[in-house]
């Protein structure tokens, strides 16, 4: 039993990464090719199945949107279509929700989850791993005194999930551990532990006992 145990944990190590990697990407492949209309599939356009075709026809879009919005007469219409957009009641609110967060989120030189930050949560003596999206701003940042910072605090294992914070500067120490790499560590519950990218931080001596205190009898006296 033993040599079993040692055995099959051995091929679980091989494929279980191997079996959750195949399962995410073929469920964003799978979401991909949910946006392509049934008129567009390979069945449709050829006769024949073809795997994986609107999964391409998804990328190719995608990038073709991106060369034409990139001249002067695509960013034209495309800022008449987000005008139009921003005409219509209930579809402005949540388009330009949405694409405030885009922006900030995929901009090149944008500051959102570009660094990892240890924060305390959901109490004091807590400690857990958070991304810094921003500042407040506008009547938040009026009625916050002091400087805060906004921080988005994932949760375990499914960091696509988490809680918004906004929390003094002051209160949130700054990790030099790359944003992958404190993904990893929040999804695998702490069991894979980032590199060491710092020195080790010296900590300050034991305090002495206080007169009239006698240590306490070591275990190996």
């Amino acid at each position: 039993m033993r040599v079993f145990k040692k055995y099959f944990i051995t091929g679980l190590l091989i494929w279980v990464p191997l079996a959750i990697t195949v399962w995410v990407l073929g469920l964003l492949v799978t979401t991909l090719e949910g946006f392509v209309p049934g008129f567009l599939s390979s069945e449709s356009l050829f006769g024949i199945d073809i795997p994986g075709f609107r999964f391409v026809l998804v990328i190719v879009v995608v990038l073709l949107t991106g060369v034409f919005a990139a001249n002067l007469i695509g960013r034209t219409m495309v800022d008449q279509w987000e005008n139009l957009l921003g005409r219509i009641p209930l579809v402005r609110s949540i388009y330009n929700s949405v694409k405030q967060v885009s922006d900030t989120v995929l901009a090149p030189n944008g500051q959102a989850f570009r660094r990892a930050v240890l924060v305390q949560y959901p109490r004091a003596g807590s400690w857990t791993i958070a991304f810094v999206t921003g500042t407040p701003s506008g009547e938040v940042a009026e009625r916050l005194s002091g400087d805060h910072i906004s921080v988005y605090v994932p949760t375990t294992p499914n960091p696509t999930s988490g809680f918004f914070l906004m929390m003094p500067r002051s209160e949130a120490i700054d990790l030099q551990m790359s944003v992958d790499a404190a993904l990893k560590y929040i999804v695998s519950m702490g069991v894979v532990a980032p590199a060491q990218a710092f020195a080790p931080v010296d900590r300050p001596a034991p305090l002495s006992p206080e007169p009239g205190v006698q240590d306490a009898p070591r275990a190996d006296s």
